[in-house]
Protein backbone atom coordinates (compact mmCIF):
# COMPACT_ATOMS: atom_id res chain seq x y z
CA UNK A 1 0.00 0.00 0.00
CA UNK A 2 2.77 2.29 0.74
CA UNK A 3 3.66 1.89 -2.79
CA UNK A 4 0.34 2.79 -4.32
CA UNK A 5 0.28 5.94 -1.86
CA UNK A 6 3.36 7.34 -3.21
CA UNK A 7 2.03 6.74 -7.05
CA UNK A 8 -1.16 8.21 -6.24
CA UNK A 9 0.31 11.41 -4.41
CA UNK A 10 2.86 11.86 -7.38
CA UNK A 11 0.08 11.74 -9.92
CA UNK A 12 -2.00 13.79 -7.89
CA UNK A 13 0.39 16.83 -7.60
CA UNK A 14 1.25 17.17 -11.34
CA UNK A 15 1.74 20.90 -12.79
CA UNK A 16 -0.65 20.01 -14.89
CA UNK A 17 -4.26 21.42 -14.91
CA UNK A 18 -6.46 19.73 -12.24
CA UNK A 19 -9.52 20.19 -14.46
CA UNK A 20 -7.71 18.42 -17.42
CA UNK A 21 -7.22 14.89 -16.67
CA UNK A 22 -8.30 12.00 -13.99
CA UNK A 23 -7.04 9.91 -12.49
CA UNK A 24 -8.03 5.60 -12.91
CA UNK A 25 -7.50 3.25 -9.93
CA UNK A 26 -8.12 -0.45 -11.31
CA UNK A 27 -8.21 -2.83 -8.66
CA UNK A 28 -7.61 -6.47 -10.81
CA UNK A 29 -9.17 -8.47 -7.82
CA UNK A 30 -6.82 -7.00 -4.81
CA UNK A 31 -7.20 -9.08 -1.34
CA UNK A 32 -6.07 -5.44 0.61
CA UNK A 33 -9.01 -3.67 1.00
CA UNK A 34 -7.54 -0.84 -2.02
CA UNK A 35 -11.03 0.63 -2.43
CA UNK A 36 -10.94 1.47 1.59
CA UNK A 37 -7.17 2.76 1.35
CA UNK A 38 -8.20 5.25 -1.93
CA UNK A 39 -10.35 6.28 0.72
CA UNK A 40 -7.51 7.41 2.82
CA UNK A 41 -5.94 9.36 0.52
CA UNK A 42 -6.13 13.29 1.91
CA UNK A 43 -8.02 15.38 -0.96
CA UNK A 44 -9.14 18.58 -2.06
CA UNK A 45 -11.64 20.02 -4.06
CA UNK A 46 -8.89 22.01 -6.75
CA UNK A 47 -7.16 18.17 -7.20
CA UNK A 48 -7.97 15.96 -10.21
CA UNK A 49 -10.85 13.42 -10.25
CA UNK A 50 -9.50 9.90 -8.79
CA UNK A 51 -11.86 6.51 -8.73
CA UNK A 52 -10.91 3.12 -8.50
CA UNK A 53 -12.80 0.34 -10.54
CA UNK A 54 -12.74 -3.37 -9.66
CA UNK A 55 -13.33 -6.60 -11.11
CA UNK A 56 -12.84 -10.13 -10.58
CA UNK A 57 -9.07 -10.98 -10.62
CA UNK A 58 -8.21 -11.68 -14.69
CA UNK A 59 -5.27 -10.40 -15.83
CA UNK A 60 -3.00 -7.16 -16.34
CA UNK A 61 -4.41 -6.59 -19.87
CA UNK A 62 -7.98 -7.13 -18.73
CA UNK A 63 -7.13 -4.14 -16.19
CA UNK A 64 -6.06 -2.31 -19.00
CA UNK A 65 -8.76 -2.37 -20.93
CA UNK A 66 -11.06 -1.91 -18.07
CA UNK A 67 -9.16 1.23 -17.80
CA UNK A 68 -9.83 2.59 -20.91
CA UNK A 69 -13.20 1.94 -21.32
CA UNK A 70 -13.54 4.03 -18.02
CA UNK A 71 -11.68 6.87 -19.25
CA UNK A 72 -13.13 9.96 -20.70
CA UNK A 73 -9.78 11.59 -22.06
CA UNK A 74 -7.08 10.93 -24.84
CA UNK A 75 -4.91 10.33 -24.86
CA UNK A 76 -4.32 7.53 -22.21
CA UNK A 77 -1.45 7.38 -19.98
CA UNK A 78 -0.55 4.05 -18.12
CA UNK A 79 1.55 3.71 -14.99
CA UNK A 80 2.13 1.07 -12.71
CA UNK A 81 1.24 0.86 -9.26
CA UNK A 82 4.92 1.07 -7.81
CA UNK A 83 5.54 4.38 -9.87
CA UNK A 84 6.56 7.83 -9.04
CA UNK A 85 6.01 10.36 -11.84
CA UNK A 86 7.50 13.57 -11.16
CA UNK A 87 5.61 16.62 -11.12
CA UNK A 88 6.44 17.58 -14.99
CA UNK A 89 5.65 13.76 -16.31
CA UNK A 90 2.02 14.70 -17.42
CA UNK A 91 2.98 17.85 -19.02
CA UNK A 92 5.71 16.18 -21.04
CA UNK A 93 3.71 13.26 -21.74
CA UNK A 94 0.99 16.09 -23.50
CA UNK A 95 3.54 18.31 -25.21
CA UNK A 96 5.19 15.11 -26.53
CA UNK A 97 1.71 13.97 -28.01
CA UNK A 98 0.90 17.35 -29.57
CA UNK A 99 4.36 17.47 -31.07
CA UNK A 100 3.62 13.67 -32.67
CA UNK A 101 0.22 13.18 -33.51
CA UNK A 102 0.57 10.71 -36.21
CA UNK A 103 1.88 8.43 -32.89
CA UNK A 104 -0.24 5.87 -31.32
CA UNK A 105 1.94 5.01 -28.79
CA UNK A 106 4.58 6.89 -26.76
CA UNK A 107 6.67 6.32 -23.45
CA UNK A 108 9.43 7.97 -21.85
CA UNK A 109 12.24 6.38 -19.67
CA UNK A 110 11.72 4.10 -16.56
CA UNK A 111 14.73 4.84 -13.84
CA UNK A 112 14.82 2.18 -11.06
CA UNK A 113 15.02 3.41 -7.78
CA UNK A 114 16.27 1.28 -5.21
CA UNK A 115 14.43 0.82 -1.61
CA UNK A 116 17.50 -1.75 -0.65
CA UNK A 117 21.32 -2.51 -1.79
CA UNK A 118 20.87 -3.70 -5.52
CA UNK A 119 22.85 -6.77 -7.07
CA UNK A 120 26.20 -6.22 -8.57
CA UNK A 121 25.89 -5.34 -12.57
CA UNK A 122 27.87 -5.04 -15.03
CA UNK A 123 27.74 -1.93 -17.34
CA UNK A 124 26.41 -3.72 -20.26
CA UNK A 125 23.15 -5.48 -17.85
CA UNK A 126 20.07 -3.41 -16.35
CA UNK A 127 18.20 -5.20 -13.99
CA UNK A 128 13.98 -5.61 -15.48
CA UNK A 129 11.80 -2.91 -15.17
CA UNK A 130 14.28 -0.41 -16.50
CA UNK A 131 14.27 1.91 -20.01
CA UNK A 132 16.20 4.01 -21.75
CA UNK A 133 16.65 4.94 -25.25
CA UNK A 134 18.43 8.19 -24.47
CA UNK A 135 18.18 12.05 -24.71
CA UNK A 136 16.10 12.41 -27.94
CA UNK A 137 13.04 12.22 -29.00
CA UNK A 138 12.92 9.46 -31.32
CA UNK A 139 11.02 6.16 -33.08
CA UNK A 140 11.12 3.15 -31.32
CA UNK A 141 9.71 -0.44 -31.43
CA UNK A 142 9.29 -0.88 -27.37
CA UNK A 143 7.79 1.08 -24.45
CA UNK A 144 7.16 -0.21 -21.24
CA UNK A 145 4.09 -1.00 -20.13
CA UNK A 146 5.00 1.33 -16.75
CA UNK A 147 4.75 4.33 -18.42
CA UNK A 148 2.85 3.97 -21.98
CA UNK A 149 0.67 6.31 -23.38
CA UNK A 150 -1.75 5.32 -25.91
CA UNK A 151 -4.40 6.93 -28.26
CA UNK A 152 -7.83 6.15 -29.08
CA UNK A 153 -7.55 6.01 -32.99
CA UNK A 154 -4.81 3.78 -32.51
CA UNK A 155 -7.27 1.56 -30.23
CA UNK A 156 -9.50 2.07 -32.86
CA UNK A 157 -6.86 0.94 -35.69
CA UNK A 158 -5.68 -2.14 -34.01
CA UNK A 159 -8.37 -3.28 -31.44
CA UNK A 160 -7.65 -3.21 -27.35
CA UNK A 161 -5.16 -5.36 -24.95
CA UNK A 162 -5.23 -8.87 -25.41
CA UNK A 163 -6.26 -11.07 -22.61
CA UNK A 164 -5.11 -14.00 -23.77
CA UNK A 165 -2.14 -13.39 -22.97
CA UNK A 166 -2.24 -13.38 -19.29
CA UNK A 167 1.14 -15.29 -17.96
CA UNK A 168 2.98 -15.28 -21.12
CA UNK A 169 6.16 -13.52 -20.26
CA UNK A 170 6.24 -9.79 -20.71
CA UNK A 171 4.10 -10.39 -23.70
CA UNK A 172 1.08 -8.36 -22.41
CA UNK A 173 1.60 -4.78 -23.99
CA UNK A 174 4.12 -5.96 -26.66
CA UNK A 175 1.67 -8.08 -28.38
CA UNK A 176 -0.21 -5.16 -28.79
CA UNK A 177 2.55 -2.88 -29.77
CA UNK A 178 3.73 -5.30 -32.60
CA UNK A 179 -0.07 -5.14 -33.68
CA UNK A 180 -0.11 -1.80 -34.41
CA UNK A 181 3.88 -1.13 -36.04
CA UNK A 182 2.49 -4.00 -38.48
CA UNK A 183 -0.57 -1.71 -38.82
CA UNK A 184 1.94 1.18 -39.94
CA UNK A 185 1.56 2.75 -36.89
CA UNK A 186 4.11 4.37 -34.77
CA UNK A 187 5.92 4.29 -31.22
CA UNK A 188 7.83 7.29 -30.20
CA UNK A 189 9.93 7.67 -26.95
CA UNK A 190 9.94 10.85 -25.21
CA UNK A 191 12.72 11.42 -22.73
CA UNK A 192 11.31 14.18 -20.57
CA UNK A 193 8.44 12.15 -19.79
CA UNK A 194 9.72 9.57 -17.61
CA UNK A 195 9.10 8.36 -14.43
CA UNK A 196 10.87 6.02 -11.23
CA UNK A 197 10.03 2.76 -11.03
CA UNK A 198 10.88 1.33 -7.18
CA UNK A 199 11.73 -1.80 -6.41
CA UNK A 200 11.59 -2.81 -2.78
CA UNK A 201 14.20 -4.95 -0.74
CA UNK A 202 13.03 -8.34 -1.23
CA UNK A 203 12.90 -6.99 -4.94
CA UNK A 204 16.54 -7.10 -5.53
CA UNK A 205 16.97 -9.96 -3.58
CA UNK A 206 19.09 -12.28 -5.88
CA UNK A 207 16.93 -15.23 -5.59
CA UNK A 208 13.92 -13.44 -6.09
CA UNK A 209 14.84 -12.13 -8.98
CA UNK A 210 16.23 -15.49 -10.37
CA UNK A 211 12.99 -16.86 -9.66
CA UNK A 212 11.13 -14.19 -11.51
CA UNK A 213 13.74 -14.97 -14.32
CA UNK A 214 12.97 -18.01 -14.46
CA UNK A 215 9.40 -17.85 -14.32
CA UNK A 216 9.30 -15.49 -17.00
CA UNK A 217 11.51 -17.42 -19.15
CA UNK A 218 8.47 -20.24 -18.84
CA UNK A 219 6.09 -18.69 -20.06
CA UNK A 220 8.05 -16.88 -22.98
CA UNK A 221 6.95 -20.73 -24.74
CA UNK A 222 3.51 -19.18 -24.67
CA UNK A 223 4.38 -15.59 -26.16
CA UNK A 224 6.36 -17.34 -28.52
CA UNK A 225 3.38 -19.46 -29.93
CA UNK A 226 1.05 -16.44 -29.50
CA UNK A 227 3.96 -14.97 -32.26
CA UNK A 228 4.42 -17.87 -34.48
CA UNK A 229 7.73 -18.68 -33.54
CA UNK A 230 9.35 -22.10 -32.43
CA UNK A 231 12.07 -22.02 -29.82
CA UNK A 232 14.71 -24.67 -29.46
CA UNK A 233 15.53 -25.85 -26.16
CA UNK A 234 19.79 -26.83 -27.27
CA UNK A 235 19.50 -22.74 -28.21
CA UNK A 236 18.17 -22.19 -25.05
CA UNK A 237 20.48 -24.23 -22.77
CA UNK A 238 23.29 -23.12 -24.99
CA UNK A 239 22.01 -19.18 -24.32
CA UNK A 240 22.45 -19.76 -20.49
CA UNK A 241 25.64 -21.66 -20.42
CA UNK A 242 26.94 -18.03 -22.29
CA UNK A 243 25.72 -16.07 -19.49
CA UNK A 244 26.81 -17.87 -16.79
CA UNK A 245 30.57 -17.72 -18.17
CA UNK A 246 29.94 -13.76 -18.72
CA UNK A 247 27.96 -13.48 -14.99
CA UNK A 248 31.53 -15.59 -13.82
CA UNK A 249 34.07 -13.46 -15.56
CA UNK A 250 32.65 -10.20 -14.90
CA UNK A 251 31.40 -10.76 -11.31
CA UNK A 252 28.10 -9.69 -12.57
CA UNK A 253 23.93 -11.13 -11.42
CA UNK A 254 22.85 -9.71 -14.88
CA UNK A 255 24.45 -12.68 -16.34
CA UNK A 256 22.67 -15.45 -13.83
CA UNK A 257 19.03 -13.60 -14.15
CA UNK A 258 19.74 -14.05 -17.95
CA UNK A 259 21.08 -17.47 -17.64
CA UNK A 260 18.04 -18.66 -15.78
CA UNK A 261 15.35 -17.08 -17.77
CA UNK A 262 16.93 -18.98 -20.53
CA UNK A 263 16.99 -22.25 -18.34
CA UNK A 264 12.89 -21.45 -17.44
CA UNK A 265 12.28 -21.15 -21.05
CA UNK A 266 14.07 -24.80 -21.62
CA UNK A 267 12.51 -26.05 -18.74
CA UNK A 268 8.77 -25.36 -20.14
CA UNK A 269 9.86 -26.79 -23.43
CA UNK A 270 11.30 -30.46 -21.77
CA UNK A 271 7.75 -30.12 -20.04
CA UNK A 272 5.87 -29.69 -23.31
CA UNK A 273 7.81 -32.23 -24.67
CA UNK A 274 9.24 -29.73 -27.74
CA UNK A 275 12.65 -29.75 -27.89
Amino acid sequence: MALLRECLMSLLNQEYPTDRYEIIVVDDGSTDNTPEFLSTIPRSASEPRLRCIRQKARSLNSARNLGLCAAVGDPIAFVDDDVVAPATWLQAVVEGSLSHPDAGCLGGPVRLRFKGRPPRLCSRDRLPGEQDYGQAETTVCYVIGANMTVRRQALDRVGMFSEALSGCGGGDETEWEERLLGANGRIVYLPRAWVWHQRTSAELRVSYLLGLAFQRGRERVAFARVRGQKLKRRQELLASLRFLAHAVRRVCVGGLISASRHVGTAWELTIRGEH
